[in-house]
């Protein structure tokens, strides 16, 4: 049996990391969905500068529209709605086979609204809309203005990715704002079933902390923080207050590992999927990660519930003279920026294209 459809059986979701026209048009998507248990994707301006500037498969596209007078951000969000609402047409068959439990695609909200939490909830409002589809996720990240948007957001009805969340603490965070938002949903005599993820980023701590401990220790920081943090979703699952929200109807917001590309070049390109096999949750990969796994992966064994174990290598980390809270700080941050940075880049690529198309279709 292929490892992916092993991780498929034991109630993880597999997701792409990657949206491009390419993968549409080609079927290569299609293919992912029938041969590899893909069940969703995710996408960031990062997917979407690479894919602008790497192929020519947006091209008549972005001519078209540019030569129709859209630019910028509203030229941006046509394409990408473009892709997205296709791929979500795609998975719309898995989403209703589980009862909107799965089969979802995420579309993010600008990088410059990180703390701007009006902003936010007007643009994931739009921008939901404008889809009209069941299965798409609005990306909000879990910064200070994210947690009180992403309330608001589930309060509205849009159903809402929480991004950029790198330890427990924050995740918990995100947690209680979506459990906020469906309380009040009940309390005003609304529907509860929101749906919702919560998106922890893995690879970045160990990346962050190579060269700051020992060769011993590389490569192991990621996977406690994702122990301790699985240890606070069921414990949250099994707690009073979620239970009774369960019981009215509301939707388990589920827990999904990102960032789980292997970064250090010396370690296995499956590592974090082999250590992150846990029910009930999501794993989002990149293209080339997918494809690793389904190729020569291995699904060993369960990621514990029980914290003890991720507790005893933060200790371990704390004497190397590693700060996990002020680290989780700094990563969101840095993130944030780099978001940031990747929109604005997506937005001169875009601009230049334009141009460059224009100019060559007057010519």
């Amino acid at each position: 049996m292929n490892a992916t459809q092993q991780l498929h059986d034991l109630g993880q979701s597999l997701w792409l990391d990657n949206i491009t026209r390419g993968l549409l048009t080609s079927g290569t998507l299609s293919r992912y969905i029938k041969d590899l248990s893909v069940t969703g994707l995710t996408s960031n301006p990062t997917i979407f500068d690479h894919a602008i500037k790497n192929g020519d498969f947006y091209d008549a596209a972005i001519r078209s529209k540019a030569l129709a007078g859209e630019s910028g951000e509203e030229l941006f969000f046509q394409l990408a709605l473009e892709d997205l609402v296709q791929a979500a047409d795609l998975f719309r068959p898995i989403h209703d086979a589980t009862g909107g439990v799965d089969g979802w695609v995420s579309l993010e909200v600008s990088p410059l609204l990180a703390h701007d939490t009006a902003g936010t909830i007007g643009a994931a409002a739009r921008l939901h809309a404008r889809a009209q589809r069941p299965n798409l996720f609005i990306k909000i990240p879990g910064t200070a203005a994210g947690i009180a948007a992403i309330e608001e957001t589930i309060f509205a009805g849009v159903p809402v990715n929480v991004t950029l969340l790198f330890s427990r603490e924050h995740y918990i965070a995100a947690a209680e704002a979506y459990m906020r938002g469906i309380e009040r949903r009940i309390a005003a005599g609304l529907d509860p079933g929101v749906a919702s993820v919560a998106s922890i980023f893995i690879s970045r701590w160990d990346a962050a902390v190579k060269d700051r401990v020992s060769a011993a220790f590389r490569n192991r920081l990621g996977i406690a923080i994702a122990m301790r943090t699985y240890k606070a979703y069921r414990d949250l699952l099994a707690s009073t207050r979620w239970q009774k929200l369960a019981a009215s109807g509301a939707r388990q917001q589920r827990l999904l590992w990102a960032s789980t590309g292997t970064k250090d070049p010396a370690a296995s390109d499956t590592l974090y999927l082999e250590a992150l096999a846990a029910p009930d949750t999501i794993n989002t990969i990149p293209e080339k990660t997918l494809l690793a796994f389904s190729e020569h992966g291995k699904v060993d064994k369960l990621l514990p519930a029980d914290e003890g174990y991720a507790e005893a290598v933060l200790a371990e980390f704390t004497r190397e003279g590693v700060d996990d809270e002020a680290l989780a700080a700094e990563l969101q941050r840095e993130g944030t920026a780099a978001f940031a940075q990747s929109w604005n880049d997506l937005m001169y690529r875009i601009d230049q294209k334009s141009g460059e198309l224009t100019q060559a279709g007057r010519g």
